[in-house]
């Protein structure tokens, strides 16, 4: 039987919300990254559609598998009169989370603690098909600060070498010097392989399969640009069209009894409501009604049986076409909203004008071409395989999709929500 990878737990004692310490973190990891406000700095990508292939020519971008795994950011903290060093993780709920055993060494001097550092990466859940052992590993990928040092304003190239040779590198010698603390690590700790855009095939054909946890498709990240929190257009999400997802709040709405149409029926298979996020903060986020998610009669049941809260969590789902019903894929209890309107739009626009793999590979001699030209060097072109000649699908070639419809209205207040009725029926949790 195969290994189905999943998502890790953040390991780590939580910093009580609202308190002291979390003010005080927030603070500091605000004026850390210069920046006004005391929300969660890391950066988010935009899905990936047709038009970002030309991006792909005009520009230099670096390109690696996204992990399924958990978004969180690193944070050290160092007290320079003590040498004491403190470390959190930060999930996109903007919570932190203190860790235990995790020391980080400076790089010019290892006697030395390292200063004050900020480290954008993915947790993983690693399984070894061989050993059957799973191992919690940090995948870092990017940094905002390092050694006190803001880099957010570096190119990609520059970051990257800061987080190698001042974060990672240092560490890495000190636990190879000194084995016996890895089993004090909360986990391991790695740097995420990077490629040059072009080389994607490579990606494909061996960064993926080698994975020993889940894909969600890649990431392509401008060479160029700034480190950005908040939507960053410079970082492009692709998926294949058919696995592009949305992140919705469900709300269950049930059907009323046949006895007593005042009353809902709880026992009945509900309407399973796809509600959009437009706004607002945990305490006072606007949703509204977006389309329905299709549920089998057998796929309720096992809901049922699972105890789980259904109603109102946030659910990623996919656009089946074959059925041309959204489909659920896994619970997002990671995420503290939905996705926001306009990024529910852009995702859209993207299953319909997406980019097939074959596509990505069969502008790879293109882009490589225009990359080398940009540094004034003469251009080799890739040896030839088996995918397909570097041209546009005939069906998209030349013609763009409709403007897509878009539907959305005031969500009004139901009785057969959950806000109304019994926390449990029939035994089971909603």
């Amino acid at each position: 039987m195969s290994h189905v990878p999943r998502v890790p737990e953040l390991p780590g004692i939580q910093v009580p919300r609202h308190s002291e310490q979390e003010i005080w973190l927030k603070r500091h990891v605000a004026r850390l990254c210069q920046l006004d406000h005391d929300r969660f700095p890391g950066s988010q990508p935009v899905s990936f559609g047709m038009r970002d292939l030309m991006k792909l020519e005009r520009q230099d971008y670096w390109v690696c598998e996204k992990s399924d795994g958990i978004r969180v950011l690193m944070l050290i903290q160092t007290d320079l009169q003590t040498g004491d060093q403190m470390v959190y993780l930060i999930d996109r709920h903007n919570s932190y989370r203190q860790l235990n055993g995790l020391y980080f060494p400076h790089f010019e001097d290892p006697r030395k603690p390292l200063r004050d550092t900020l480290v954008d990466g993915e947790l993983v859940l690693d399984y070894d098909p061989q050993t059957r052992q799973e191992t919690l590993r940090l995948l870092a990928f990017d940094c905002l600060v390092v050694n006190e040092q803001n880099v957010m304003s570096k190119t990609l190239d520059k970051r990257y070498g800061r987080l190698q040779e001042w974060f990672y590198k240092p560490y890495a010698k000190m636990m190879k010097d000194h084995p016996h603390m890895a089993a004090s690590q909360p986990f391991q700790i790695k740097v995420k392989e990077i490629n040059f855009s072009y080389s994607v095939e490579k990606v494909f054909a061996l960064d993926i399969p080698a994975l020993q946890h889940g894909n969600d498709g890649l990431i392509y990240t401008c060479v160029n640009a700034p480190y950005s929190p908040g939507t960053d257009t410079n970082i492009l999400k692709w998926k294949p069209p058919s696995e592009n997802s949305i992140d919705f709040k469900l709300v269950l709405r049930f059907p009323p009894l046949p006895a007593d149409s005042q009353q809902p029926d709880f026992y009945a298979k509900p309407i399973f409501a796809l509600h959009v996020w437009c706004g607002g903060d945990r305490r006072a986020a606007n949703y509204e009604l977006y389309d329905t998610m299709h549920v089998e009669d057998d796929e309720w049941e096992k809901m049922k049986m699972s105890g789980e809260q259904i109603d109102d969590r946030i659910v990623e789902v996919h656009w089946d076409a074959h059925s041309s019903h959204w489909r659920m894929m896994r619970f997002r209890d990671d995420k503290p909203q939905g996705n926001h309107r306009t990024v529910v739009e852009n995702i859209i626009q993207t299953i319909i004008d997406g980019v097939e793999k074959e596509s990505l590979l069969a502008r790879s001699n293109a882009i490589r071409s225009a990359w080398k030209a940009r540094l004034g060097q003469p251009s080799q072109p890739q040896p030839a395989t088996n995918q397909p000649p570097a041209s546009r699908p005939p069906d998209k070639q030349n013609q763009r999709p409709a403007p897509l419809e878009l539907r959305y209205g005031p969500l009004q207040t139901s009785r057969y929500s959950k806000v109304s009725g019994p926390q449990t029926i029939a035994g089971m949790q909603r």
